[in-house]
């Protein structure tokens, strides 16, 4: 895979088409952040009774969100494993670097960067207790940032850049707010863990646009 390293390489319109497609596609997370940060004043530690309370009484959303949380990423897998052997088949170079590109920014910043950062923050989770355990390998103390969000983001990002239509990103967007406020809801993050991992997504899914061309 060739990738264009000097900046002449890159078309100068290259920045403006990604953000065109960003702005869809990042409105709705940063809505559900917004309304939560306005909502509860921006205390964080009073969202966790809150919705604790809200799962117990609501089994049925709780169960839905589960799934959500845990098949959203997966299924993307399927995604991009048919698209690399659409663009294999169809011999389409563009594709195939777009879908390499995914795959190195997802292992370099949603596998690497996110783990390792993870361990050396060492953000309790909603639900444990303590304070912060810097250079920690215990799972309770993963919480910033989020990696589900981060992984999703890249994905969503990458796909809106690519496709190129507001309506669609707007589309990914959803889906990508609707993971975001599953890992809140479920307690597994705080909405700043999601933040961040939504900042770093987008970082890995410019970098997959920057790196990729269309056919």
């Amino acid at each position: 895979m060739r990738l264009p390293l000097s900046p002449s390489a890159f078309p100068r319109h290259s920045a403006r088409a990604f953000f065109r497609s960003w702005l869809p596609v990042s409105a709705p997370l940063l809505l559900v952040l917004a309304i939560l940060a306005v909502g509860f004043c921006g205390d964080e530690t009073a969202l966790i009774p809150y919705f604790k309370a809200h799962r117990q009484a609501h089994p049925w959303l709780r169960h839905g969100l589960e799934l959500i949380t845990d098949l959203f990423n997966p299924l993307f897998y399927g995604v991009f494993l048919w698209l690399l052997i659409k663009a294999w088949r169809e011999r389409r170079p563009g594709l195939r670097r777009f879908v390499l590109a995914w795959i190195a920014m997802q292992l370099l910043v949603s596998l690497l960067l996110v783990r390792v950062t993870k361990s050396i923050i060492g953000r309790p989770r909603p639900d444990a207790d303590g304070l912060f355990q810097s250079m920690t390998n215990h799972g309770s103390h993963h919480s910033l940032p989020s990696g589900h969000t981060t992984e999703a983001a890249t994905t969503c990002t990458a796909l809106a850049a690519r496709v190129g239509r507001w309506i669609p990103s707007l589309g990914f967007g959803c889906m990508l707010a609707l993971l975001g406020f599953s890992r809140i809801y479920l307690g597994w993050h705080h909405p700043s863990d999601v933040f961040f991992g939504w900042a770093l997504g987008g970082v890995a899914g410019f970098g997959v646009h920057l790196f990729s061309a269309k056919d």
